[in-house]
């Protein structure tokens, strides 16, 4: 079973404005709709069973009715919806029951975005309340590309995060840190941190050329990749792509050509994601 667990999708009567933002800031180019229809397809084309279609909110007012239609839409075409949460929202522990209350697996925050360090005491009221109610957090981490030089979940932030938070399900997005990736090794390795593979592996894809450096656009090469696997060991891999950010058929290709072990590849692809998901 193919899982991707890092997605995203936009309701459908602004996902053409958002992706169109989105891919102005980024530079980078989008490939699907940005639609639960067009991830769908995208899903049949490469070959992925299920995907997880992670929500951020960018203010506190968002949370619950963005957690109200992820659950009204989860398990539809193949796609679990997660829901979200925001380090402003006012009573933090009743939200994040309320996510559990509606059958939701996990959540995703986004410290660039949301503008405040991981390690900030409502993250980590947030992350506690999780491993409370059994969800999972998704977090972006690293540098965003929409936002130069900004860096809100460090590897070092995420490992005093969860070491004050106690136990929790933490996935870090873009393999623990994007282009922070010579800080995962040495801050996550012995925390209980999962990481995904989303956005990291390969080249980026600009939406014009003179866009980004040759430097700039490459992320993590194949050695590199294999290397940071190994330190955290493919059981806490999980296979992403931020799609539409990524193409899924591309990314599934890259993974299963990594010089890995077939059983490495399998943990990888949907073995960790469907353990962590009670599939």
């Amino acid at each position: 079973m193919i899982i991707d667990f890092h997605t995203h999708t936009f309701p459908d009567k602004i996902a053409g404005a958002a992706l169109s933002k989105l891919s102005e800031s980024s530079g980078t180019v989008p490939f699907t709709t940005g639609t639960n229809a067009s991830l769908a397809e995208s899903m049949r084309r490469a070959g992925v069973d299920l995907s997880v279609v992670l929500p951020v909110a960018t203010n506190p007012a968002k949370v619950a009715h963005i957690n109200e239609i992820s659950a009204s839409l989860d398990g539809k075409d193949a796609l679990c919806h997660f829901g979200c949460m925001h380090p402003n929202v006012e009573d933090i522990e009743d939200e994040v029951r309320h996510i559990a209350s509606l059958g939701l697996r996990g959540i995703k925050i986004h410290p660039v975005y949301q503008d405040t360090d991981l390690d900030d005491e409502r993250y980590v009221r947030i992350l506690a309340a999780c491993g409370e109610a059994g969800l999972i957090v998704v977090t972006h981490s690293g540098l965003d590309i929409g936002f130069p030089g900004v860096v809100r979940c460090s590897p070092a932030a995420a490992r005093r995060a969860i070491r004050t938070a106690g136990p929790v399900t933490l996935v870090l997005a873009h393999m623990g840190g994007w282009r922070n990736w010579d800080e995962v090794a040495e801050n996550i390795a012995d925390t209980t941190c999962y990481i995904d593979t989303s956005f990291s592996l390969g080249r980026l894809t600009p939406i014009s050329d003179g866009r980004y450096s040759e430097e700039e656009l490459q992320m993590l090469r194949e050695d590199e990749f294999v290397s940071l696997v190994r330190a955290l060991g493919a059981e806490r891999v999980l296979f992403g792509t931020d799609s539409p950010w990524s193409d899924q058929e591309t990314a599934l290709r890259d993974v299963t050509a990594l010089a890995l072990t077939d059983g490495e590849k399998e943990l990888i692809l949907g073995g960790n994601a469907a353990r962590l998901l009670g599939l």
